[in-house]
């Protein structure tokens, strides 16, 4: 066993805008929240809802720690990794990503019945391919409500980069042109909702600000075309 959770984190594995992960053993790696939003109970108690039924979450256990989340030690690239070392092409990707949000939204919600468990945060560089299947990390966005806001903030995500200057704007736009096959779960409710919530993010730049509008027509477009 590695350094106990509470104590000394061990080697830094990856870092993320809010959260860094840090070694334990080969089994388990630690999630410190660095900005102290978190709540680990709350968030390792969503995690283990969803595998109970299923869904391909990452294990949790127990940490002692409002910010620590000791989880399963996962191997494999990002979805986005495998993108970039051509793996995976951005066709596969946005399917995947489609079939990961519906596999989700069959998951009853964890404190009321009648709603579903969205992940709000499920784009590619938060799916690790194992060679057991997709496993999806980072639920610090989850909650509970209506499909229709997971589906619209997965959009606005992917939409953002295929409006941008960046390289891979054009692999981007293809992803979401292939999440988008089926557009029935999308619902202008939801991407009105989940446009106001990246417009409020205190974590985006203004350059990621103001691309919303031009996400948003493009997202729209892309649907109507399905």
């Amino acid at each position: 066993m590695g350094r106990a959770p509470g104590g000394l984190p061990g080697r830094l594995l990856g870092s993320g805008r809010t959260a860094d992960v840090y070694e334990i053993d080969e089994a388990w790696v630690l999630r410190r929240d660095r900005e102290g939003w978190d709540d680990s109970a709350a968030l390792g108690a969503v995690m283990a809802h969803v595998r109970e039924h299923g869904y391909p979450a990452p294990a949790v256990r127990p940490s002692g720690s409002r910010t620590d989340l000791v989880m399963e030690r996962l191997d494999g690239p990002t979805m986005l990794h495998a993108f970039a070392a051509g793996t995976l092409d951005a066709e596969e990707a946005g399917a995947v990503l489609a079939r990961l949000l519906r596999e989700l939204h069959a998951v009853p919600g964890r404190i009321s019945a009648g709603a579903r468990i969205l992940h709000l945060d499920l784009h590619p560089d938060n799916v690790i391919l194992t060679p057991h299947g997709p496993r999806v990390i980072d639920w610090a966005n989850a909650e509970e409500g209506d499909p229709g806001l997971d589906w619209g903030m997965s959009t606005v995500i992917l939409a953002q980069v295929a409006v941008s200057p960046q390289p891979v704007a054009a692999p981007a736009r293809a992803m979401l042109t292939a999440l988008l096959a089926d557009p029935r779960d999308l619902t202008e409710e939801g991407l009105a909702e989940a446009l106001r919530r990246r417009a409020a993010n205190p974590t985006m730049s203004r350059e990621e600000t103001e691309l919303l509008v031009p996400a948003a027509d493009l997202i729209r477009s892309a649907a109507a075309e399905c």
